[in-house]
């Protein structure tokens, strides 16, 4: 009796842990890390939404800077245009890889200490100053009195991060410790178990559940994200970050899900199987008809 209930307990315990280790694993390894986190969000430099933010927020920058009298208009759409245009550049994406790797740390503060409402931003001073030399070198008038100033772009504040935000440190800290932990306790529930095919099939099942959590998680926190975002924060632009930032972890839910459920499939076939009769030898019946 108490070699089933420890059974149980452990097996419970490893489903409860696996969404939590894909969570501890992409806080560590893809958000904690910069290269990794740098290169999470280096396709975004493609999205239009962010461009579009982008070149806003590096227009209405350089605007406020200068002063070109009646030609302010034209000179804002042409500066607008030109910053757009280079969004599409291979300079840009450089720029744009720099900036995010400056900006790791502030992302770690802001998910890591929501009190203090940080947010998640870019600074796009390294693009204004590409966007300058671009403009100078097209003999653009008044290109040399564009201000390089630091020029920042919220893409996402801290307290719109949803249930991610919440104990982030501590599941960075967890890290690769949590998914070992739920692969031992499953090794060691299931060793323990009076029926291990049928503790198998439980904890397949089991562990098929917490990867639907899991994916269920990252569409609901898409939704609280950006449900009540600051005027000054781009919709598109933060729906990009966040299905960029969240993509692994969507994949992570859906692939534990599937492998699960077929995991669980192959040991309760197998247990037919094995439990199906086995065909009557020939001649068999008739014997038993005599001895009857």
């Amino acid at each position: 009796m108490l070699r089933r209930s420890l059974s149980t307990v452990l097996l419970v315990l490893a489903c409860v842990l696996v969404p939590f280790g894909a969570l501890s694993t992409w806080a560590k390894y893809e958000i904690e890390d910069a290269d990794q986190y740098v290169s999470t969000m280096a396709p975004l430099a493609s999205d239009s939404a962010v461009r579009d933010a982008v070149a806003d927020a590096v227009t209405d920058g350089v605007m406020k800077e200068i002063d070109v009298g009646p030609l302010q208009g034209t000179v804002e759409s042409f500066v607008r245009d030109a910053v757009r245009s280079f969004t599409g550049t291979p300079a840009f994406r450089t720029a744009w890889n720099a900036a995010n790797r400056e900006a790791h740390a502030a992302v770690q503060e802001a998910l890591t200490d929501q009190a203090d409402g940080g947010a998640v931003t870019i600074d796009l001073a390294p693009i204004t100053e590409q966007v300058k030399k671009q403009l100078g070198d097209d003999g653009v008038p008044f290109a040399d009195r564009i201000p390089v100033t630091h020029t920042e772009v919220t893409l996402m504040h801290s307290s719109d991060l949803g249930p991610f935000g919440k104990g982030f440190h501590m599941l960075q800290v967890a890290g690769l410790w949590l998914p070992i932990a739920a692969v031992l306790l499953a090794v060691v529930g299931i060793f323990l178990a009076v029926r291990r095919r049928r503790a198998v099939i439980a904890t397949a099942l089991g562990a098929a559940v917490g990867g639907a959590v899991l994916a269920v998680a990252v569409a609901v926190g898409r939704g609280l994200t950006l449900s009540d975002l600051p005027k000054d924060v781009s919709r598109p632009a933060a729906e990009a970050v966040y299905d960029a930032l969240t993509s692994s972890l969507s994949v992570a839910g859906w692939v534990i899900l599937g492998v699960g459920l077929a995991v669980a499939l192959a040991a309760w076939l197998l247990r037919r199987r094995r439990h199906r009769p086995s065909p009557a030898a020939p001649g068999s019946s008739t014997i038993a008809g005599r001895a009857d």
